[in-house]
Order: structure tokens, then C-alpha cells, then sequence
């Protein structure tokens, strides 16, 4: 059979003709499979202001690595990861075993800090990154309503039990302990759904912190990041993560609030859903992403096949290994240009996946295959060739996938807009949402006349839009979109 020397700068041009050659029963590239050592170099990205390149595809931690088909080796995937050079890797305390598996490749590469033949460079090439679903930093919840303590009820001790926890598992022996030198390089506060949760996790920060009582649990991660013990839950100044984060799924606004109100530059990290369906809800890309780009935030892609929901599984919470996915994309709504578009969803790094099965044979190796269609520079599709990818994602339940993104309400009027007077008028107001177009700009009208326009922009932080004038009795505040349609909000003398 023919073969060519595959190589580092292998174009994705090259890659679909190999592709389809194979697929036609010609074996162009015997040698690639899932542990080949030929497949090209990934392609990386500067990772935020975080200081690191970062593949342009992550490991997933859920998928077989917490719903394990029979049949399937977690280890192996992770391992196969390794072997493909992807340097960011996933997981969470609310994945079941998923800390547990990547614990277990930890031991076979070396990656645990006093072990014999410890590998501290390949560990210092790494991102690890978990997550806490707990909202406090201790274990005894106060009781709100609307705040989510844990996934299901299980887990104990608050957010730094949940950090504690994580390097038990993935360095240590599952008993609370954990090696020195074991290290996160980051931990998100996962899955925030609603405003009464980002109070929550700022109590402490926002609030007077009394380390009597509980308190959200962003004051006491950092501790574990800076190794201070303002808390006092961190009394031997240990230093375990070494940035934080968010990630969410559902709602936009909570999370443009959860930025908004970061003023001590602690959130460095935000992992977001983004697919081709993503304009049909509440979307994420023209609202949260680019809040998160304007301060520099390292962003991680996620669900960019709906959860399995634009494949063969339906529209709901994964909670079992019937749900997991094992195919490649199908002839109506193929697995690559869904990744290409998630990777050039502007102010994206990286994108997690979760792997369902591998395989030696490329074309039908989950990992190979998503690992090739990640090769794609961020600027490589313009806003045209994004569109007609989106109608791949209509053919997928008619579009009807996002089960875990709020309903799309279109373009909302500002907000919070407030009129004061002093020498003139001075109008402020805070951004509106965008519905499934950006927003252009905002028209100031005064007495039913446009007086002045003011661009938008993400707004990363509470200071408010504003715009003076000097006079007027009736005013109103419109924003438009890319489009030209309008939303209005009037302000009262």
C-alpha cells in the first residue's frame, strides 16, 4: 500500500484528503492510530493571561472516564492523550470516578510528586484543572434557596474539602492525603446557574469576612492559591491550586455578573458552553465570551456536540454509560466542522471533549479524529463560513439540542438605567444582552430626537455606560444590533 511521512505542518486540506481516501478503502497513513508517535505536533494557543500554550483540545473528564462502558479502559484514554502531546486535561469532584482513573495514569507516567522516577517536568507540561459544584468554603451550608450545595448531596466540607479531595485522588491514596509537592493548576466553581449563587461564592469578599462563620468560596481559594490564611482554613500556608476559575452552562447574565464583580482579578479561567446551536438560545458568544476576553481570562470550550444531544443521545443530564457517546460525528452532522467552529468562536483557547472509546484504526479513533479537527488557527473560518456550519447543527433534532442554555428572548433593553442632573443631564446605564446578533451600539434620544450614539462594548466591570447632555425633558436609551434592530429603554426625570 502507498504511505506518506506524515509531518508537523500537515495542512487540514491534507488531512481531509487523507481522510477520505481511507474512508474509500485506501490506506494512505498505516501508521497513525491512537499511540502513533508520527501524528503531527498540536497546535497551541496562548492560554489567557495565564502564561501558558495551551492545545487547542483538552481531555474531557466525563464521558467513559466517569461512565465507563463495559469494555472500556478509562486509563488507557487518558493515556492516549498523553501519547497524542494534548496538554489540557479535565475533571471535576462531582465526575464520580474520573478523579479516581486520571489518579491511576498519574502512577503509570510518573506524575506523582515523592514517587520513584517522578517525571516533574511532564507534570510542569501539563494544565490539570477540577472543579468544586459547592458554593461555600466550609461544610456547614447555610440555607438559601436558589444556591446549590454539592451535585447530590454527598459531598462534604465545603469548596476546600472539594480541593482536597481532588489531590487525594488524582496524587495521594484516596484517604485525605495527599504527597508535598502535588499541585492543581487551576479549579473552577462549576455550573453557575443564578445571581443568588454569584452572592454566595463573593461572601467574604464583598461582605465583612468572619472567619467564625461560612463564607463563599472564592476568599478561602485563594488562600490555597497565594498560601495565606486569612481564612483560617489554611493554617500550615499551603499553596495547592494555582489559579481560579468558573464554568457555565445555562445562564449568560449570571455569569457576566460573576466577572462584572471580580475586582480583585481573582477569576483567571472560564469554562463555557459554545456549539453551532449556541445563536438559537441565550447564546454565549456575543454576551459572556467576549466579557471574559476583555479581561485577558483564559476560556475552555465545552459541550461543542451538545452533550451527545446532536448524536445518539437525547436532550438531557448524562447519567449513565448508555449515555456515552461512541461514534464519529454521522453523514448529516459530521464531528469536525462542529469542533471548528466552537475553535473559531472568537476569544475560545481550547475546547474539552470527552472520549467515548478509542481505537487503533484513525477513522474510528474519537481521540485522532478530534485531535486533527482541532488544528485549526482561531481566525481561520470569517462570520460567513460560521453561518453555514450553524445549518449542520439545525439537522440535529432541528437545532433543539442546547437542553442546558437558557431560551434565546432576543435583544434586551439596557438596564439599570439611571438620569442624574448636574450642570445637564448625565444618562448611565448597564449593557444590554445580545439575542442572536451582536450588539452595535446604543442611541441616546432626547424629546424624540437621536442626540449621540455610544459604541458597545463588553463590560467587565460595574462601571456603567454614560453619556451627558446638556438638556432635555423625555429621554430614552436604544440599543441596536449588528442587524439594525432596536431595544429601548425610557428614563424618567
Amino acid at each position: 500500500m502507498a504511505s506518506i511521512k506524515t509531518r508537523s505542518n500537515l495542512s487540514r486540506r491534507e488531512f481531509m484528503r487523507l481522510s477520505a481516501a481511507a474512508a474509500a478503502g485506501v490506506s494512505l497513513i498505516p501508521g497513525l492510530s491512537c499511540s502513533s508517535t508520527t501524528i503531527p505536533s498540536p497546535m497551541k494557543r496562548s492560554f489567557g493571561r495565564i502564561g501558558f500554550d495551551v492545545t487547542s483540545i483538552g481531555l474531557g473528564g466525563q464521558s467513559s472516564l466517569m461512565w465507563t462502558p463495559e469494555g472500556i479502559e478509562p486509563v488507557d484514554i487518558i493515556l492516549k492523550a498523553f501519547d497524542l502531546g494534548i496538554n489540557y486535561y479535565d475533571t471535576s469532584n462531582a465526575y464520580g470516578p474520573s478523579q479516581a482513573n486520571y489518579g491511576k495514569a498519574f502512577r503509570k507516567l510518573n506524575l506523582v510528586p515523592g514517587q520513584k522516577g517522578y517525571n516533574q517536568k511532564l507534570r510542569d507540561s501539563i494544565f490539570l484543572t477540577t472543579k468544586t459544584m459547592v458554593r461555600w468554603a466550609k461544610g456547614d451550608y447555610p440555607k438559601l434557596d436558589n444556591v446549590r450545595n454539592s451535585t447530590d448531596g454527598t459531598h462534604g466540607g465545603g469548596a476546600v474539602a472539594d480541593l482536597k479531595r481532588s489531590l487525594s485522588l488524582m496524587f495521594g491514596n484516596d484517604d485525605g492525603t495527599y504527597p508535598e509537592g502535588a499541585y492543581l493548576n487551576m479549579i473552577l466553581i462549576h455550573n453557575l446557574t443564578n445571581f443568588e449563587e454569584v452572592d454566595v461564592v463573593y461572601k467574604g469578599l464583598e461582605t465583612p469576612l468572619d472567619i467564625n462563620g461560612n463564607f463563599g468560596a472564592l476568599v478561602a481559594l485563594r488562600d490555597y492559591r497565594d498560601g495565606t490564611n486569612i481564612t483560617g482554613l489554611n493554617p500550615k500556608n499551603e499553596k495547592l491550586v494555582r489559579h481560579l476559575g468558573f464554568s457555565g452552562h445555562y445562564n449568560a447574565p449570571a455569569m457576566i455578573d460573576m466577572i462584572q464583580r471580580d475586582k480583585w482579578d481573582l477569576l483567571e479561567g472560564m469554562l463555557v458552553a459554545i456549539n453551532v446551536n449556541d445563536r438559537r438560545y441565550l447564546n454565549m458568544q456575543y454576551n459572556v465570551i467576549p466579557v471574559a476576553q476583555a479581561r485577558n481570562m483564559a476560556i475552555i470550550g465545552m459541550k461543542v456536540f451538545a452533550d451527545g444531544a446532536m448524536y445518539t443521545k437525547e436532550p438531557g443530564w448524562s447519567n449513565k454509560p448508555a449515555d456515552v457517546v461512541r461514534i464519529i460525528g454521522t453523514d448529516s452532522v459530521p464531528s469536525k466542522p462542529l469542533i471548528e467552529y466552537a475553535l473559531t468562536t472568537p476569544g475560545i483557547h481550547t475546547l474539552i471533549i470527552g472520549i467515548g472509546e478509542i481505537n487503533d484504526n484513525p477513522l474510528k479513533c474519537q481521540l485522532v479524529q478530534n485531535y486533527y479537527a482541532a488544528q485549526i488557527k482561531p481566525d481561520a473560518l470569517g462570520e460567513k463560513e460560521r453561518r453555514e456550519l450553524e445549518k449542520i447543527g439545525e439537522r440535529a433534532r432541528n437545532g433543539n439540542t442546547n437542553y442546558f442554555q437558557l431560551a434565546d428572548t432576543g435583544l434586551t433593553p439596557p438596564r439599570n438605567a439611571v438620569l442624574t442632573k448636574s450642570d445637564g443631564v448625565k444618562l448611565t446605564w448597564d449593557t444590554s444582552y445580545a439575542g442572536n446578533e451582536p450588539i452595535s451600539h446604543y442611541e441616546i434620544v432626547s424629546d424624540g430626537k437621536v442626540v449621540g450614539t455610544v459604541p458597545h462594548h463588553p463590560q467587565a466591570s460595574k462601571e456603567p455606560f454614560s453619556f451627558a447632555i446638556q438638556s432635555g425633558k423625555e429621554f430614552k436609551i436604544v440599543a441596536v444590533d449588528a442587524i439594525g434592530r432596536k431595544s429601548e429603554t425610557e428614563v424618567l426625570v
